[in-house]
């Protein structure tokens, strides 16, 4: 009996094994595939290596539609028109009286472009494009047209703050024309000869021009953008952006000697004096109290300073005045004003003349062959000095 237990035992073991089921119950594999159709894994294929890709210019952008996209609705075209009095006898007024002819008044209209600076319809364009104007019309991107107020002007730099009234404007972003490099791609956004909304491409390429180097006779601080992006009548006040959207300068002027030569305020300058404009309208300058000769190069080393800095001298400190009050002396060689190094006397009175009255400001001085820094509060200038 025992003998049969065991054979009916093994009998059972053996046929649990003949069904797939083992000892410890586990369940059964749905599906069983038999292992002769069950088809080997293919072959693992070796990847080709990836072709060197060589780039030739980094920084070069393959489009600059999204640019263009995201800049064009702050871009605005000026239309302005004056009433210009015309002599019949072309330009003898005195003989028009004597002969009994009256003056004839014309409308001189003109265009130019200008950048909406914020959503409270705060506009910026250059001053020789709304200069005398008796009517100015802005026109926005949609097509949509407004009449546009004057609120500030500095004619120093060519630059006039205009306000709209309209609603969902789209504002620029400004950016930090210090920053910029030549040959740093650049886009020119306008209303040339009427073709509103036109772009054109170019690089920087220069930086630092100023007045004389563009044939003008304006006097103060010029610190002019070249670059070779197309710029043309009907162009001025439009901006100049970078490849990130920002405005890094205000389209001002072209060289009439050649082609590709274009000229822009940079936009730190006009941001210099925003909120002055905002305020009063006008840039009421401040000064130190100084006066201050140029510094050449191959002097410097005389004095001391290293071959990497640059300064003015002062010549003159007159009585009662910020500078007098903080010790300032003649002889003194100015190298920084808040922070920034001063290359020339007119960079010098640009700066302090838009730091704002009342405000403190530090000096930084050569003397003796030591640097000295000095704070001061800088006051408004008098009306009799130069």
């Amino acid at each position: 009996m025992h003998g049969s237990l065991c054979s009916l035992t093994n009998r059972g073991l053996v046929l649990s094994a003949l069904l797939g089921l083992g000892a410890g119950c586990r369940p059964v594999q749905d599906n069983p595939q038999p292992a002769s159709l069950i088809a080997p894994a293919p072959p693992r294929e070796t990847a080709a290596p990836t072709p060197e890709v060589r780039v030739v210019y980094p920084s070069t952008p393959g489009s600059f539609v999204p640019v263009v996209k995201q800049v064009k609705s702050s871009v605005v075209s000026i239309f302005t028109a004056q009433i210009v009095r015309e002599s019949p006898l072309g330009g003898w007024p005195l003989f028009d009286g004597l002969l009994g002819r009256v003056p004839r008044d014309r409308i001189q209209r003109s265009l130019g472009t200008g950048f909406i600076l914020d959503t409270q319809g705060y506009v910026l364009t250059n001053y020789h494009v709304v200069r005398g104007a008796q009517e100015i019309l802005v026109t926005l991107e949609d097509g949509q047209e407004v009449s546009a107020t004057p609120v500030g002007a500095e004619p120093g730099i060519d630059v006039a703050l205009l306000h709209v009234q309209a609603a969902d404007l789209t504002p620029a972003v400004l950016g930090d024309s210090d920053a910029l490099e030549v040959g740093e791609w650049v886009l020119a956004i306008g209303n040339p000869f009427g073709l509103s909304q036109t772009v054109t491409a170019g690089i920087v390429s220069a930086k630092g021009r100023a007045s004389r180097e563009l044939g003008m006779n304006e006097r103060g601080y010029q610190n002019f953008i070249q670059t070779d992006a197309s710029i043309n009548p009907g162009n001025s006040g439009g901006p100049l952006i970078n490849t990130v959207g920002e405005v890094v300068g205000m389209n001002t002027a072209v060289s009439s000697a050649g082609q590709g030569i274009g000229f822009a305020v940079p936009i730190n300058m006009v941001k210099a004096i925003l909120s002055q404009l905002r305020r009063t309208g006008r840039v009421a300058p401040a000064w130190l109290g100084i006066s201050v000769a140029e510094l050449p190069p191959q002097l410097s080393s005389r004095y001391g300073l290293n071959p990497q800095e640059t300064g003015v001298m002062v010549t003159d400190v007159y009585p009662g005045t910020p500078a007098a009050g903080v010790g300032v002396e003649p002889g003194d060689i100015v190298v920084a004003f808040n922070g920034q190094r001063v290359g020339s006397a007119a960079e010098l009175s640009w700066l302090t003349a838009t730091a704002g009255i009342g405000n403190t400001v530090s000096l930084a001085l050569w003397r003796a062959g030591k640097r000295h820094s000095l704070d001061l509060k800088v006051t408004a200038k008098p009306l009799q000095r130069g």
